[in-house]
């Protein structure tokens, strides 16, 4: 029987391209809030979702439990630019539900089976910003920063049940969000990329390669991880 995958933000960009890198190996189901793009995915199963709605956050948890997930992966994410003074109390709540309670209470949700099983795979979608820390993104390096902590914590209290959780923090990503992240900044493109050491966005495609590794029998005793997928930016410039 193949096990059974599941991805937040499935619909677009790193999470797209997870789903094709997956779906050739295992069952996989996607969450979305956008119903016509999830159809068209062809997946296993897909769930209509918003993770930045507490009560869509509960249904899907529910979801979760009644499909009980071999595989996790918490991709879905927001990216908020502006000073901190400036964000409002609905941007704040919104950004902190989507990129860290809902990954918190999606793996609450799915390690009860995980445990009774002795195995599991949770993959963490993080970012560079969560690691080096971004000026005008203190959100959104702020909820990626926590993805980390919980990953180590996690990692520790899961290890004696097989179950192994890892962050991937990607940079520069060639994503609708990736571009759309840059249009917000005070730079251009052209002088982002000349920060990045190999001189390039990352593919994402590179990111779902290396999920599919990390989730693989070969890559068992990686868990608690933090890894950078970043063309080198996290090194320096």
């Amino acid at each position: 029987m193949s096990m059974k995958v599941l991805i937040t933000g499935a619909t677009r960009g790193i999470g797209k391209a997870i789903f094709d890198e997956l779906s050739q190996v295992y069952d996989v189901y996607v969450t979305a809030r956008n119903k016509e793009k999830l159809k068209s995915l062809g997946a296993k199963g897909y769930y209509v979702c918003n993770l930045g709605v507490n009560d869509d956050i509960k249904k899907l948890c529910d979801y979760i439990k009644d499909n009980q997930f071999d595989i996790i992966i918490n991709n879905a994410g927001e990216y908020i630019y502006g000073n901190i003074e400036d964000m409002s109390s609905e941007q704040i709540a919104e950004i902190y539900n989507v990129n860290l309670i809902s990954p918190v209470k999606i793996i609450s949700a799915a390690v009860p089976y995980m445990k009774s099983k002795k195995w599991g795979r949770i993959i963490n979608i993080g970012s560079i910003s969560g690691v080096m820390g971004e000026a005008y993104a203190s959100l959104y390096s702020s909820t990626k920063s926590g993805l980390i902590g919980l990953t180590k914590a996690l990692a520790l209290e899961l290890a004696e049940y097989n179950i192994t959780v890892n962050t991937i923090n990607p940079g520069w990503v060639d994503t609708e969000l990736g571009n759309e992240s840059v249009n917000d900044s005070e730079f251009s493109k052209e002088e982002i990329i000349s920060c990045i050491p190999q001189k390039r966005f990352v593919a994402p495609s590179e990111v779902a390669g290396l999920v599919k590794y990390l989730i693989s029998k070969e890559a068992k005793g990686i868990t608690g991880q933090s890894i950078n997928l970043c063309a080198g930016l996290s090194v320096g410039c």
